[in-house]
Formats: structure tokens, sequence, C-alpha cells
């Protein structure tokens, strides 16, 4: 009987002695990497020194006998091949939401597919709440649990970043929790090492990044070609510069000085807190305003009018709803000197809001009515002070059980709908509802 306790398959498969990616097994005995199986290779050494002789193939699954070199076949070996690369069918995917899994861990340790721990390395928490609310995007979800979609993609950022989605939401995984390593790498790499596992970094910086990234690396760089990632995220704004202001300070081509209006797609939706307050109260503690995120959103009415030192002022308005709908409040100010973060709690519901209440919502075709309802599926908190002192936590909806869960990296509990309002949001993704 193998001792699967040892094998962990999410660390970057390099060989422990010469640090080759290539050609690189590992033992089923002690789980470590080794390069090659022929003579004179590490692998083949370290089963004649430790008398380890099951070795598996990382490329592909297959097991062979060292040193005889023989392969191995045999249906127990089934089990290891899948937590190596889970694979999903089609109806195992439909079904996920509808299921109320639990597994348990070869500890015993129960477990939701889906909603486990992700490790925090050194200061990667900021990467960990943006893949778990990206694992809870059904399309997103559902397009990257079937391998077939990307196979041909020569990404690895595409590639590590599906692994790590299977990994998630694989039921058969021998820990109840995930090491996002390989995807960090792949992360580091893409990035030019702007974001990385040592370095706390700003989850809205990041998402942005990777969505853009995924979307260009999925379309093979067609600027106009559409994408899981563009599907889900994509709306449309129009913006009006005034005249006299901005890109509008100058007279048109008929030489009159006057509005210019543009539309421009976007894949999230920056709200302005109200300032905070400079004093405190009668008991001298510091006074935390509270805003309902319905007001935040009239920026987006077309009435409103935003004014910018380089872009002028500006009016917004709704063209097209995305499926998704991604908030950031912005509560960092930066200055010479420092950044300073906002306290402000935001008010919003966790069920069906209207953006049709708030502002001006897009029609179909002959006026049919869209829908324009939302539900929360991930509320991303920052805790603790601007730059390296902060930390992320996440609050995501379970759609099996229609409960919310805490997650802040391996650390995963139940939570009170009405707990998740009252903390500082940073970050928000909103499932547009089916029009009933």
């Amino acid at each position: 009987m193998l001792p699967m306790q040892n094998l962990d398959f999410d660390f970057e498969k390099c060989c422990v002695v010469s640090l080759s990616p290539i050609n690189v097994y590992a033992c089923l005995v002690c789980g470590k990497y080794f390069q090659g199986r022929g003579p004179k290779t590490n692998a083949f050494t370290h089963s004649l020194e430790t008398n380890h002789h099951m070795f598996m193939k990382l490329e592909n699954g297959k097991v062979y006998c060292l040193p005889d070199g023989y392969e191995v076949e045999d249906r127990s070996l089934e089990v290891i091949r899948y937590v190596l690369n889970p694979t999903f069918k089609h109806e195992e995917i439909d079904n996920l939401d509808r299921d109320k899994v639990w597994a348990r861990s070869l500890e015993g340790q129960e477990y939701m597919p889906g909603l486990v721990g992700l490790n925090n390395m050194k200061n990667n928490d900021y990467v960990n709440v943006a893949v778990q609310i990206l694992a809870r995007v059904v399309p997103i979800r559902n397009y990257f649990l079937d391998a077939s979609n990307y196979s041909s993609s020569k990404s690895i950022l595409v590639k590590r970043f599906g692994e790590l989605l299977r990994k998630i939401w694989n039921p058969r995984n021998f820990k109840g929790q995930v090491s996002p390593h390989e995807f960090m790498q792949a992360v580091m790499g893409s990035s030019n090492k702007r974001f990385t596992i040592e370095q706390q970094g700003d989850v809205l910086e990041f998402w942005a990044w990777f969505i853009n990234t995924l979307h260009q690396h999925l379309s093979a760089g067609k600027r106009n070609k559409s994408t899981i990632i563009s599907k889900c995220f994509q709306g449309e704004l129009e913006i009006t510069t005034e005249a006299g202001s901005g890109k509008a300070k100058e007279p048109n081509a008929a030489g009159q000085v006057a509005d210019v209006v543009d539309k421009v797609p976007f894949l999230f939706l920056g709200l302005d807190l109200p300032a905070a307050p400079l004093y405190k109260d009668v008991m001298e503690t510091n006074i935390i305003p509270q805003v309902p995120i319905f007001d935040l959103l009239k920026k987006f009415d077309g009435q409103h009018t935003s004014d910018d030192i380089k872009a002028g002022r500006r009016r917004f308005r709704l063209t097209k709803l995305p499926s998704y709908l991604v908030l950031h409040i912005k509560r960092f100010t930066k200055n010479n000197f420092f950044v300073e973060k906002n306290p402000t709690i935001v008010n919003f519901p966790v069920k069906n809001l209207e953006l049709r209440d708030i502002v001006p919502v897009p029609a179909g075709k002959g006026g049919k009515v869209l829908p324009s309802k939302y539900d929360l599926i991930g509320n991303v908190v920052h805790d603790g002070k601007p730059g390296a002192g902060g930390t992320y936590r996440l609050h995501v909806h379970r759609k099996s059980e229609d409960a919310w869960y805490e997650v802040q990296d391996l650390r995963v509990t139940d939570i009170l709908p009405q707990m998740v309002a009252l903390s500082e949001t940073y970050m928000q993704v909103y499932e547009l509802k089916a029009q009933t």
C-alpha cells in the first residue's frame, strides 16, 4: 500500500537534485521529484539508495518500477493519477451548483470541493482572494474545468490557472487545501515579477492585470475576439466630457467647443467614497461613517458630474450591463507622503441589487426590458493599514446550499449573510439574475 499522504502535486515539478523541470518523476513512496528513470539518472539512483521503487511520470501519469524499468499497470494507481490531473465530465460540471457535496481528505478532514483554503506562502493573499472569486464565476469555472477548451493554448498562465481551478474543485483530493505555488510561478513570470509571493499586492491591480492578460492569451492577441473573460465581465459606458474641459477643451471640426461623447468597454467600475471625517466624536473615538451603495452607484446615472484635473468634467451612463458586475470601492488615497485609507462602511444588499432603481439601464431591441438585478457572489475585505501592513479576506456564496462563507487563506468558516456587509469592503462581484 502506497503512503499517499506523502504525495503533494501542488508544487513546482522540478527535480530536487538537478532542479530541472524536464522529464520529472515523482517517487510514490516519499513524494520527492527526480529527473529521468534510466541508469545514472537521479530517479534511478534514488531507487537504489532508498529501496523506493514506484515512480510516476508527472507529464502523463504513467508509473514505472525502478531500477527494473518496467511499466506498472494497476487500477489502484488511478486514484493518484486523478489527484495529479483532475478531470471533470460535462454532467459533473453541470451539477456542481445543484449537489451539496462534502468530501473527506486522507486525514479525515471534511472539505467542500470548490471552497477550499489556499495556502498563503508569504504575502500572496491578494492573489488567493481573486482566485477564490473566479472559482465562483460559473462560466469561467465551467470553461476551465474542461481542459479541452484551452488544450491548444501555449500560455503557461492559462494552463496553470486551469490546473488550479481543477484542484480547487477536486472531490477526491488527498488534502482539504490547495497550494497555488505553480500558479504563482506563472503569475510572476507573466507579470515580470510585478506580482510576487514575497511582496503584498493590491487585489484590484492584480485582478485588472490578470483578467486582461487571460483575455489576451485566450484571444491569441486578436483585439476584437470574444473570450470567456469578455463574455462574463465586459460592459459598456457612455462617457460625456463637458465642453471646455478635458478632451472637449479644443474646438471640434465645426469650430465649436462642444461636449465629447465616447462609448468605451469596461471590466470593472470604480466607486468613490465620501471623504472620511476629520474629527472625533464626543467619546473621543473616530467617527466611522456609513454610505449606501445606491448613493455611490449614482455616479453612473448620466447626470452626476465627476471633476478631474486631467480628464475634465465628465458624466457616465451605463449602456451595456455585464453578466458579472465587478465593483471597486476606492478606499485608498495617495499623496506625496503616504497612502491614506478611508474606513467608511458601505451598506449593500447581498441579494437583488436592482440597478434600474438607481440609474438608467439599457433596453433591448424595440425597448425590450432587459435584466438589471444582481446577486452578490464575492466580497473582498481589506483589513489593517494600506500597503504591506494590510491583509485580505473574502466572503463567498456557495450556491448549492445558499450559504455564505468567510475565507482567509487556509481558513474557511461559515458566516451569516447579515455579517457580510459589516466590513471594509474593497471589491465586489455581482451575478446578473435571469429575467423572471
